[in-house]
């Protein structure tokens, strides 16, 4: 059995460097180092843990079953240590490199994204943002195991060792084709239930936010279908009879990119307030604080 005090740590970051690349020389530039000086440290390493690690293989080097099995506990090892010293670091956005994992709704990401992108492109040209997919389901289990930073999405309330940022209220408008029945003269509740409703809902659920509103003011809707994804939207609408309802500041995107009719529904919709979560252990990082007074200052700007 190979004791902890038998490794030399350095030898760490050489062997997560090959294990992310699958390529000796890659690993090399990547540590800025030579390529002797990496294939002497895996030769160290592998007389310590008694394994090949990476074998040679056309084009690069493949791990063994045992690198496979450290390759994710290094990884993350090392980059827990990275995030707690870039804590104490100070942060100026202008010069700085770093990577921001984030997760976003699909909402959140087509209305905060684009300005957010542009925002980090003029004042912190070296930095990249990474954005993958977040709702209620996963949000907590992504920012738990260090995927992501921070999520913005509509979220309920966090255990206690997330702080949650509440942004702006939503207002709500109803989408459909130009020449929609629905499209001129005065939108009634019975005319807005009269015709299927399509729903955008990435996780399958089928109820929104207009279905309990509908069924207390006695006028449950009926729905037409639901999608995952908001680019299939528009030509379903153009297509089909359905209508759809969503948040304004997305509806009016839509609207002007597609040429589509936009009214107010008869009905007042309980405001949805998009949420930015994140965990405490981030609460001193002084470039996480800047991502997050960045978000905040882009949902106050392109408020519906």
């Amino acid at each position: 059995m190979t004791e902890l005090g038998q490794l030399d740590l350095n030898l760490l970051r050489v062997f997560d460097a090959v294990a992310r690349e699958r390529h000796v020389t890659r690993a090399a530039q990547r540590l800025n180092l030579s390529q002797p000086a990496v294939s002497n440290a895996l030769a160290r390493l592998r007389a310590v843990l008694g394994d090949e690690l990476f074998l040679r293989r056309p084009g690069g080097v493949e791990p063994t079953a045992l690198a496979l099995s450290l390759a994710g506990p290094v990884a993350e090892a090392l980059d827990r240590i990275a995030e707690t010293l870039s804590v104490r670091a100070p942060f100026d956005p202008a010069t700085a490199r770093r990577v921001f994992p984030v997760a976003f709704s699909e909402y959140a990401e087509a209305v905060l994204a684009p300005p957010l992108l542009e925002r980090l492109g003029r004042e912190a040209p070296g930095c990249l943002l990474a954005i993958s997919h977040a709702d209620r389901t996963n949000a907590e289990a992504l920012l738990e195991r260090g995927e992501a930073q921070l999520a913005v999405a509509v979220l309920p309330e966090p255990p206690a060792l997330y702080t949650r940022l509440r942004l702006l209220p939503e207002a709500f408008l109803t989408l459909m084709r130009p020449d929609h029945p629905l499209a001129a003269g005065e939108l009634t509740a019975e005319r807005f239930v009269s015709v299927p409703h399509l729903l955008h809902s990435p996780n399958g659920s089928r109820d929104g936010a207009l279905d309990s509103v509908l069924a207390e003011a006695g006028h449950p809707r009926r729905l037409g279908a639901v999608v995952a994804h908001l680019s299939a939207v528009p030509a379903i609408l153009k297509r089909t009879d359905m209508i759809i309802t969503l948040s304004a500041r997305l509806a009016d995107q839509l609207c002007a990119a597609h040429g589509l009719a936009c009214r107010e529904p008869p009905v007042d919709v309980r405001h949805t307030r998009l949420s930015l979560v994140f965990h405490r252990r981030f609460e001193a990082d002084a470039g996480h604080a800047w991502l997050r007074r960045l978000v905040l200052e882009v949902a106050r700007a392109e408020k519906g």
